[in-house]
């Protein structure tokens, strides 16, 4: 089942760097639907959201699909 999870980029010196959005539990925020994870999103950034609305900025805020094969991409370490 494909994952989404939100992410930002807040630093103007390193555009191409982005941070995933973590909850309260320190944990990164993880969504079963891409309308749930837009919604909260938009809810969390809503000043980013707008900026890209009007062609102000950059995108800053997006939302992206979990890789469900990580664990076979990166193997653990030994």
């Amino acid at each position: 089942m494909v994952k989404y999870k939100l992410q930002v980029q807040d630093d103007d010196a390193r555009p191409d760097v982005w941070r995933d959005v973590f909850g309260e539990s320190g944990v990164p925020l993880i969504f079963d639907k891409v309308a749930d994870a837009c919604v909260n999103l938009a809810e969390m950034f809503p000043v980013l959201m707008k900026m890209e609305q009007f062609a102000a900025d950059r995108k800053r805020a997006r939302v992206v699909v979990v890789n469900p094969y990580d664990d076979i991409d990166n193997p653990p370490d030994d």
